[in-house]
């Protein structure tokens, strides 16, 4: 059966790998051998595909700038599947990168009609919270924000919305004549949130990583053409020369690309009407013919900015697993049995963890003839995804568990004890970052 993703909606991904061929993401395992310290959710494969992370990689690799920028809808409490978003955001932030993250409340008010009065509490109260208290930085290019009050970010989408048109967005999103007009909106101004980190005032165009789940990647999709239209060149490889092609980029603009193309020495500079063409190349020592055409697309996104044009590079992504939910399923908001909040108190949420569905058997005979799931336990995900950072630990654990030599009861309360102690330090460090509010420009 074909897989539906729906920002909206309830997704449950059964076999991620699907998502490979239906969708285009790219598997993560090709970026994995490039990263020095990976963060544990990239190790154990919970972050299991990508697009284009490799323009990140390189820029992190090469102390080039870069940004990461994710948001969170405050329709309600913020769970341990929100905080896998906050530590990606958390964790580009630590490896030198520009870090955004948004509180999308004109989305929560569009389409779950909450308040702004609500959205505004929850923001705070529930995600901006956590992630300081899980260890955002007040750095100088880090920035909080709630879509109804940034600007930037409001009037991009309005300039977004040219390039973008109705039926376009009704076959993405399943709009309906009866959608309302602010939800589709709502859809613009996500967009705008993707791409306004590569504003002049953000220090221009750079790559953009945007750590998600799966069911967003329409989202993301939409965001990367849009980010190709607002160009006015398009850099490709044909064949053995490099072309550029001009999208209404005007006389002036074609005629600086010219002059531009000449100075790099890499060619012979051919112009059309419409587009100019870099043929009889002569690579540099050492320079492949990727690296010629990654140096034009720069030159000429530089060109375009120096000329009041936008120049945006298409976002990257990445993608992680859902966690599973107690009662089994996706960890949903809309299911309170299904999550533990992170301000929820500790000792309630160590008796969900001893309530919780298991990948255990039927019986303790058959669990210890035949071993328990790991893969379908929703305990021991909260290992994997959270609570041990030891991976010869949860090798061994899996071992016990597969083996049939430990028990659910044991895993449920080892669980339990560390669940409790995880929520009564982080709730105490969410107390010191109240203090702290005033640092990321946010007023109570």
């Amino acid at each position: 059966m074909e897989t539906r993703l729906d920002p909206w909606g309830a997704v449950h991904v059964e076999d991620y790998t699907k998502l490979f061929e239906e969708f285009g993401i790219s598997s993560f395992d090709d970026i994995l051998p490039y990263l020095a310290e990976p963060h544990r959710y990239m190790r154990r494969r919970i972050i299991f595909g990508h697009r284009n992370y490799n323009a990140v990689l390189a820029a992190m690799r090469s102390g080039r700038p870069f940004a990461v920028m994710s948001g969170f809808m405050p329709t309600g409490k913020a769970h341990f599947g929100h905080m896998m978003v906050m530590n990606e955001i958390i964790w580009h932030q630590q490896q030198g990168g520009d870090a955004f993250a948004a509180v999308a409340d004109m989305e929560a008010h569009s389409v779950r009609g909450i308040s702004w009065k609500r959205c505004r509490e929850l923001g705070i109260e529930e995600y901006i919270l956590s992630l300081i208290a899980l260890g955002f930085q007040p750095k100088e290019n880090s920035h909080i924000y709630f879509q109804s009050e940034n600007l930037d970010v409001r009037d991009l989408a309005f300039e977004l919305g040219i390039e973008a048109n109705f039926s376009e967005v009704s076959a993405i999103y399943g709009f309906s004549g009866e959608t309302c007009i602010s939800h589709m909106e709502s859809v613009m101004v996500q967009s705008a949130d993707i791409l306004h980190p590569q504003l002049a005032k953000y220090g221009g165009p750079k790559p953009v990583v945007i750590p998600v789940g799966a069911d967003q990647d329409p989202h993301i999709k939409l965001t990367r053409d849009l980010a190709r239209r607002m160009r006015r060149f398009l850099v490709e490889r044909r064949g053995g020369y490099i072309s550029v092609r001009g999208k209404a980029a005007g006389q002036e603009l074609m005629k600086a690309a010219e002059s531009a193309l000449l100075g790099t020495g890499l060619g012979e500079v051919k112009r059309y009407e419409e587009h100019i063409d870099l043929t009889d190349l002569r690579l540099r020592e050492g320079q492949s013919i990727d690296d010629a055409q990654q140096e034009i697309e720069e030159l000429i996104i530089s060109l375009e900015t120096e000329h009041g044009e936008y120049g945006f590079i298409p976002p990257a992504s990445t993608y992680h697993r859902f966690m599973t939910g107690l009662t089994g399923g996706k960890m949903s908001s809309s299911k309170p049995e299904s999550y533990i909040a992170l301000t929820e108190d500790p000792k309630e949420a160590a008796g969900k963890i001893l309530r919780a569905i298991t990948g255990g058997r039927q019986s303790l005979a058959e669990q210890k003839k035949l071993g328990g799931e790991p893969e379908r336990c929703s305990i021991y995900e909260f290992l994997l995804f959270h609570l041990s950072e030891d991976d010869r630990e949860l090798l061994e654990l899996e071992l016990e568990c597969r083996s049939g030599r430990r028990m659910c009861g044991t895993c449920k309360k080892d669980v339990a004890e560390r669940i409790e102690r995880f929520l009564h330090d982080h709730q105490q460090a969410r107390e010191a970052a109240r203090e702290r509010l005033p640092e990321f420009g946010i007023r109570l």
